[in-house]
């Protein structure tokens, strides 16, 4: 496995067995509000916020959370003033990483995560510097115990999705363009699949293959990221056997 799909895997282990649920809700709340900032409170205008949405129902957040949180963004309630950004560079063996976020204070979030960089051997770079190796896609995940490869293709592509991925032991991969994203994702709820994952995201158009101490910093450089309170996403093109990175896991807890 390797680029998104390696990434998102590792995250869904960890958010599996993690416990800082409050931690998740106040970036999924900062989400929304600055997503219906910059595009609207109403869902069914806003693709980004619909997105938003399902992500909180996923992670069991209460329905009055996220309606204030959409209010807060609209203006209809007070609340903190978010700015987005986003943040490049690179990593151990030359991996591009793009990290992207919102912050009440630009200048502390760039240093902090300029700091996160070159403490595990990467280092930030100019804005652009790394962007033109991915492109916005819309990635699925669903079990492969609910249905055979063979029917989902011929479901998922009929749908207008791009690709159909099945590196993974456990999972699914569905690949779509932006604009084809929720007609992919109302033909698997109208079957009823069901959808561990379901994102707009930036997928990697060449990856890096990594071993050793350098697999390990890019591990542990993602997770920091991933981590810092103010970053919503990271996206990055390493490319890191199975086995190895199961052992780094196991290493770390």
């Amino acid at each position: 496995m390797s680029g998104h799909s390696k990434w998102a895997g590792i995250k869904h282990k960890k958010a599996a067995t993690d416990a800082k649920r409050g931690k998740l809700f106040s970036r999924i709340i900062r989400e929304l509000t600055l997503i219906a900032k910059q595009g609207g409170g109403d869902p069914g205008k806003n693709p980004k916020l619909r997105a938003i949405i399902d992500k909180a129902h996923m992670a069991n957040m209460p329905k009055d959370n996220i309606q204030k949180a959409i209010m807060r963004g609209t203006g209809e309630l007070p609340g903190v003033n978010y700015d987005d950004f986003s943040y490049e560079g690179y990593g151990p063996g030359g991996v591009a990483i793009i990290a992207e976020g919102s912050t009440d204070n630009k200048n502390r979030a760039a240093s902090e995560i300029r700091r996160i960089f070159s403490t595990y051997n990467g280092n930030m770079g100019e804005s652009g510097c790394v962007s033109w190796m991915f492109k916005q896609r819309g990635c699925i995940t669903v079990p492969k115990k609910e249905i055979s490869e063979e029917e989902l293709m011929e479901l998922v592509i009929g749908a207008g999705a791009e690709d159909l991925r099945s590196d993974d032991e456990e999972n699914y991969e569905i690949i779509t363009t932006p604009k084809d994203f929720e007609q992919v994702k109302k033909v698997l709820d109208e079957k009823s699949l069901a959808v561990l994952q379901s994102e707009v995201t930036m997928v990697p158009q060449t990856y890096v293959h990594l071993e050793g101490k350098q697999a390990e910093q890019m591990l542990n450089l993602m997770s920091a990221l991933d981590e810092h309170e103010d970053v919503q996403n990271v996206y990055a093109n390493f490319d890191i056997d199975s086995d190895v990175v199961e052992s780094i896991m196991n290493k770390g807890e």
